[in-house]
């Protein structure tokens, strides 16, 4: 750091999505791209502070350590182009109670709705992948309008139109103990980065320094949930954190779905089933809900099967294709739910005859992610597993090789593996040739090793 640089650069609070969104127009925005590439740069080239909206994570609730973002934060940014509904409503926050410093910015064609259409915003451009396409000058202009808001121009509506408005001016000690918690946050978030390298015993530790859960900040929790998804076997440090979490974080749909997909990887998979239904009651239908509870129902069928309880596996076997097909419906462009449903019906004796009606359907929805995103380790394996299932060697081949050069957790191949050879064994049960699909299972099963 340099002599002229300050210790403690003002903050900016980021109001944004995180992953990818479609926008009115039915484009999808890589917004962790957005951010990465052109909000950030431009954030620390104006000489301050970037704080993301990383609460979004647990379902965008507002709460405490939000508000303090919103109103002690001296500057901030909202990208405004998917008229996200959080993010309209932290403006609104954020336009109360300061009467200036807060930039916006939306994709480029974006129309925005009546009440934020008289605003001055900044448009930026993205590519056919959603990612921003014109960094180094968006970046430049984003830096100079942030350089501008030093100004203290009036940019909040409300008190450009409301005579006599007073703005409340914080304790500096409340302001010193929220950027204290900010870099805390960050460090605790390095140092769990750090432990998903290690094993649960090294995250154990990182949740040990925390202190009461009840007293740590929700994104810091959400971090620490995903951190022991990551590592082998921490299934049950997942479900005992989920239990103890406050209540409110507990309750949102990312939380109660990681849970259940805890418990099941637990073996507490009639609890998992309860949890996920009275999630579907409740929140309504999703593809990643009903894509979960279809694991569910598969394990507890293959529970079934190797006990010699025909009818049983029978029974969980077709509830198991019902819930994925169901998560598919949902979304057609989730391929999850809808490559299991497929690699179930030709498990099935005899095989669903709406089989052949979804294999175009769930190779169009995969082959859409991988040419228009940003494909992660599910969209190869899809790939692979569609490939697998109509004998296409050349196009396994290819999506294998893809999918272990993106392998972000271990127990991911592990799943990949156990369908294959759901696969294999009901053709050779059928009498059908599998041999090269062996090979296959054997790459997987050395990445796992």
């Amino acid at each position: 750091m340099s002599e002229k640089e300050p210790i403690n650069k003002p903050l900016c609070f980021v109001l944004m999505p995180f992953g990818t969104k479609k926008d009115a127009g039915g484009k999808e925005i890589n917004f962790d791209a957005v951010y990465a590439d052109l909000i950030k740069p431009a954030i620390e080239n104006a000489g301050l502070q970037p704080v993301r909206a990383d609460e979004e994570l647990a379902g965008g609730m507002i709460h405490k350590p939000m508000y303090e973002r919103l109103i002690i934060c001296e500057y901030a940014v909202a990208d405004l182009t998917t008229a996200n509904a959080n993010v309209y409503y932290e403006l609104g926050v954020r336009h109360a109670v300061r009467p200036h410093s807060t930039v916006l910015l939306f994709a480029e064609n974006t129309r925005l709705p009546f009440d934020v259409g008289p605003l001055r915003g900044m448009p930026y451009s993205v590519d056919s992948s959603g990612k921003a396409s014109n960094c180094s000058i968006d970046t430049e202009k984003l830096t100079r309008l942030l350089n501008e808001a030093r100004q203290r121009r009036t940019d909040s509506p409300i008190f450009q139109l409301i005579d006599g408005m007073v703005l409340q001016d914080l304790d500096h000690a409340k302001t010193d103990v929220f950027r204290e918690k900010v870099n805390y946050s960050a460090t605790v978030k390095e140092r769990l980065a750090e432990a998903r390298k290690k094993d649960v015993n090294a995250i154990d530790a990182v949740k040990a320094a925390l202190g009461p859960i009840r007293d740590v900040e929700f994104g810091v929790l959400i971090d620490l949930l995903l951190s022991y998804r990551a590592v082998e076997e921490g299934w049950k440090e997942m479900v005992a954190l989920v239990e103890e979490m406050p209540i409110p974080l507990a309750n949102t749909v990312m939380v109660q779905e990681q849970y259940a997909l805890a418990l099941n990887r637990n073996k507490q998979g009639e609890k998992a089933e309860r949890v996920l239904l009275n999630l579907i009651q409740k929140r309504g239908p999703s593809s990643e809900t009903y894509g979960i509870l279809g694991r569910v129902y598969k394990d507890r069928w293959n529970e079934a099967y190797d006990a010699g309880e025909k009818l049983k596996a029978q029974g969980l076997l077709a509830k198991a294709i019902d819930a994925y097909l169901k998560g598919f419906q949902t979304d057609w462009r989730d391929a999850y739910p809808g490559i299991n449903a497929i690699t179930l019906m030709e498990i099935q004796n005899p095989s669903d005859p709406r089989l052949e009606e979804l294999f175009p359907v769930v190779k169009y929805s995969v082959m859409r992610r991988i040419e228009s995103g940003k494909p992660d380790y599910w969209d190869y394996a899809t790939l692979l597993e569609w490939a697998i299932l109509k004998n296409d060697q050349d196009t396994a081949s290819s999506a294998l090789s893809n999918a272990l050069a993106n392998i972000p957790e271990g127990w991911k191949p592990d799943t990949t593996l156990n369908n294959i050879r759901l696969i294999r064994k009901a053709r050779e049960s059928r009498g059908k040739d599998s041999v090269w699909m062996i090979e296959i299972e054997d790459e997987l099963h050395k990445s796992i090793q």
